[in-house]
């Protein structure tokens, strides 16, 4: 059995809130459609599958438990206490009974891909999904019409046969399900032609779905009753839409928060400027102030991502870039140089920034002020 701990890097005690964050970085890193690498779409599914067991609860349990986690009964032969009295002491006092022919059915999952602004404002998609649908010929009955299933001759609708045996410790009576009928108690003599006694059918089918503005990768929109109908005609599971959102390409998000790189000639720092950029909400006009250095920020409010619970959208972060240029001309030189001449600076001028100090001013002043130090 895979070891989906280690296939997330998480211990066991990890939080699920934790595991959703590296759930997230992981299949950002190697979604297929981002990572060109022949090997990234089967560490994807890897991870999306470790990702699947740890974050539901139950499956986790019964995967820390040894179990399969796919399986509604946990891992292993489920020998209990119950088994056991049946094996020594009969069970006539525990009879299980048939097994309802009408299950409910499995829940199932499907992902869909999402760009920036779609995961951003949200959206209505239409999704196609192959699932199980209950059998319009029969209704879900299994039997043809006019048929109706016959209580079993062997087990006279008990669902199960009792066994009797010799031991050390005398005779013992032992229960199992019934071969002729399966543990049902009946057995289906004419069957549908379309199920061919299942109650239900394969069939394609489009589902609307109405995504939230807000959402990013790993989270899921579950829908009641879309999922397959069960044995029988049994009710149907939940259908669970995954989401992943594919990278945009320059606005990066982080949280509810976008941010984008730009860069500005040196001139335009120094004198300061105005420049227009694309964000989600369509082309903006930004004001450069004069002076401004490389590595400084704008934030322009509420032009981020939509709160996906409480109200109001993030902030668009503008990371600003001085451009030095690499060549000059004689003339651009010479203008520089006297530009520099002018100001009284000269190459081999250096000013040390010290930590220590009142004012907020210089390099450290800066990193004083960005981590509240």
């Amino acid at each position: 059995m895979a070891d989906h701990y280690a296939t997330l890097g998480v211990d066991r005690d990890t939080s699920f809130d934790d595991i959703k964050k590296v759930y997230r970085k992981l299949a950002r890193e190697y979604h297929p459609d981002i990572n060109p690498d022949p090997h990234a779409a089967e560490k994807f599914k890897e991870i999306t599958t470790a990702y699947e067991v740890l974050s539901d609860p139950e499956k986790r349990q019964r995967y820390d438990l040894g179990g399969d986690p796919f399986s509604s009964f946990g891992g292993g032969q489920n020998f209990g206490f119950g088994d056991i009295m049946d094996a020594f002491f009969g069970g006539g006092t525990s009879s299980r009974g048939p097994r309802p022919r009408m299950r409910a059915g499995q829940d199932a999952l499907i992902r869909i891909e999402l760009d920036l602004a779609e995961a951003c404002f949200g959206c209505d998609r239409e999704i196609s999904v192959d699932t199980a649908i209950i059998c319009v010929k029969c209704s879900g009955s299994g039997s043809r019409e006019n048929s109706k299933p016959k209580v079993c001759e062997i087990c006279k609708g008990r669902g199960e046969v009792q066994q009797v045996t010799r031991s050390i410790i005398g005779q013992v009576m032992t229960s199992r399900p019934c071969n002729n009928c399966q543990g049902y108690g009946s057995v289906i003599s004419d069957p549908c032609v379309e199920c061919a006694g299942d109650g239900r059918v394969r069939s394609h089918k489009t589902i609307p779905v109405k995504v939230p503005a807000g959402v990013e990768t790993g989270n899921r929109i579950q829908l009641s009753g879309a999922g397959e109908v069960g044995p029988g005609g049994g009710p149907a599971g939940d259908l669970y839409v995954e989401i992943i959102e594919v990278a945009h390409d320059f606005l990066v998000r982080d949280g509810n928060d976008l941010h984008i790189s730009i860069a500005i000639p040196m001139t335009a720092a120094a004198l300061g400027t105005k420049v227009k950029i694309q964000t989600l909400d369509g082309e903006q006009e930004v004001a450069i102030k004069a002076g401004i250095a490389s590595g400084q920020t704008l934030t322009l409010k509420d032009l981020g991502v939509t709160k996906l619970r409480g109200h109001g959208r993030g902030d668009l972060i503008v990371h600003v870039e001085v451009q030095t240029p690499a060549k000059l001309s004689k003339e651009q030189e010479e203008i520089l140089r006297s530009l520099a001449k002018s100001r009284g600076e000269s190459g081999d001028q250096v000013e040390i920034h010290k930590r220590s100090g009142g004012g907020s001013a210089g390099l450290f002043g800066r990193f004083r002020d960005a981590f509240g130090r």
